[in-house]
């Protein structure tokens, strides 16, 4: 119970502060923080998640890494099920504490930083470059995880190159699909939104677990020490 309590306010804490930004500070008139500023939120939630509580549960806060890590041997497929559901709880909870906020000044909501492609993408990517872009931005998200977190690696370091990895991630393509690379992010989002985030959600599923299931594998094969690939 103490790890899915800990993802469960760790993909809490990853919601309110990264999509808060986006929601809340991104465009605000005259001092918007923009899509660098919501990239730095995004990273800075799972920095502070990592050294906060990573020593609890790993601090996965999202699905695709507990599959991916699962897929690399790092974690005990018996804990998968109950982690995800700890994680999209946390953040279906986080989307209505900042329901409560954004529309406590009379205003809609809007996109709600939901994900999408086609007219919900931020620049209109058609939804094969939506697909291909989360396929990829996962894939080298869990290889930096797995990197980082392997015992060869660098001690303490793990959480600053997870975080400054989200980081460049979003910098690159929230243009591209608002950046998911996280289905409980996603899914907490699209909930609240509705309409057609709630129709286009099936890709950041789907695309988020090919990802993280290739960086798994790939690590596992080519990287792993002997030990671990055994």
């Amino acid at each position: 119970m103490k790890k899915l309590a800990a993802e469960f306010i760790g993909t809490f804490w990853l919601v309110l502060g990264g999509c808060g930004s986006a929601v809340l500070a991104c465009n605000y008139p005259d001092a918007g923080i923009g899509f660098l500023g919501v990239a730095l939120a995004f990273g800075l939630t799972v920095v502070t998640i990592a050294y906060g509580l990573g020593h609890i549960s790993g601090a996965h806060l999202n699905p695709a890494v507990s599959i991916g890590l699962w897929i690399g041997g790092r974690f005990d497929g018996k804990e998968l099920i109950g982690y995800i559901i700890a994680q999209v709880l946390g953040g279906i909870a986080a989307a209505g504490i900042l329901y409560v906020i954004a529309t406590g000044n009379g205003s809609s909501i809007g996109g709600f930083a939901s994900n999408g492609y086609g007219d919900l993408s931020p620049g209109k990517y058609s939804m094969a470059a939506a697909l291909v872009c989360e396929i990829v931005m996962t894939f080298i998200f869990l290889l930096v995880i797995l990197g980082a977190t392997d015992h060869r690696a660098p001690k303490g370091f793990a959480g600053l190159a997870i975080g400054l990895c989200l980081t460049l991630i979003h910098l690159i393509s929230i243009p591209v699909t608002n950046t998911s690379v996280n289905p409980a992010r996603s899914t907490s989002q699209a909930l609240f939104a509705g309409g057609e985030a709630m129709g286009q959600l099936w890709l950041f599923w789907v695309a988020p677990i090919i990802g993280a299931i290739l960086a798994g594998l790939v690590y596992k094969a080519f990287f792993a020490s002997d030990s671990e690939a055994a």
